[in-house]
């Protein structure tokens, strides 16, 4: 299927490239039908193994294979629910903006050297994500503070925002305001039924510590031996472009 699939793609004049002939952008057919494609690409297979392996004789098992499959993903609609109003309700009260905000103030005023402010922002972007999950919204609302603040430090954007990623990446998932929570507690219940939030949470503590000590741990080691974070990314700013008001 992978095999077709470029086949078909690979031809300048293919259907499937955008007028530009680009395959990855928006405007590609194959961009805009991944949706379907990912259903082919799981279900065909499914349903071959199905068969060959003699768990599906006929159309009916397939069925009621995913009738199975929903009956596992009641509980997690449910919640859904319940937990879409919440958040909706606390998006609109700001309390996670208003706290993002005063906590980078916090930061700005304590004046502390660039190695240290570095650290204090993994650590708020930590606490941060236990009510704002969302990286964009929590970015957007970070950045304006965070990325002028380290420049007068002489630390570049990207370095800014490498610390930024390495606590929102840590702590997602040991907090009910992740979006797809319910999703992580409807695969934890098919093997301990009594799962519930404090019980995956709980569960998760462990590797949200651990990933956050090691990744803070690597990027502190790129920044001292000089590894380039990305293609043309340094970790120095000239704080001479950048005067302090």
């Amino acid at each position: 299927m992978l095999a077709l699939l470029f086949a078909l793609c690979w031809p300048d004049s293919s259907l499937l490239r955008a007028p530009d002939g680009s395959l990855t952008s928006p405007k590609a057919p194959v961009m805009q039908g991944l949706v379907p494609l990912l259903f082919i690409f799981f279900s065909v297979p499914g349903i071959v193994y199905g068969f060959a392996a003699g768990t599906f004789k006929n159309a009916n098992d397939v069925i009621h294979s995913m009738e199975h499959i929903m009956d596992m993903l009641i509980s997690f609609i449910v919640f859904c629910f319940f937990a879409g109003q919440f958040l909706y309700v606390f998006g609109h009260s700001n309390i996670g903006s208003l706290l993002a905000v005063s906590g980078a103030e916090f930061l700005k005023n304590l004046g502390m050297p660039s190695g240290i402010t570095l650290f204090g922002i993994i650590m708020l972007t930590a606490c941060l994500n236990l009510l704002i999950t969302s990286a964009t919204s929590k970015w957007a609302i970070l950045s304006t503070i965070f990325v002028p603040m380290l420049m007068m430090l002489g630390i570049s954007p990207e370095l800014t925002q490498a610390a930024f990623r390495v606590s929102d990446s840590a702590v997602n998932v040991c907090t009910p305001m992740f979006a797809f929570y319910p999703l992580l507690i409807g695969y934890c219940q098919r093997y301990c039924h009594k799962a519930g939030v404090g019980t995956l949470s709980s569960m998760m503590l462990p590797y949200t510590f651990a990933l956050l000590i090691v990744l803070t741990v690597v990027l502190y080691a790129y920044w001292f031996i000089g590894i380039p974070l990305g293609f043309q990314s340094g970790f120095d700013y000239p704080s001479t472009m950048f005067p302090r008001s």
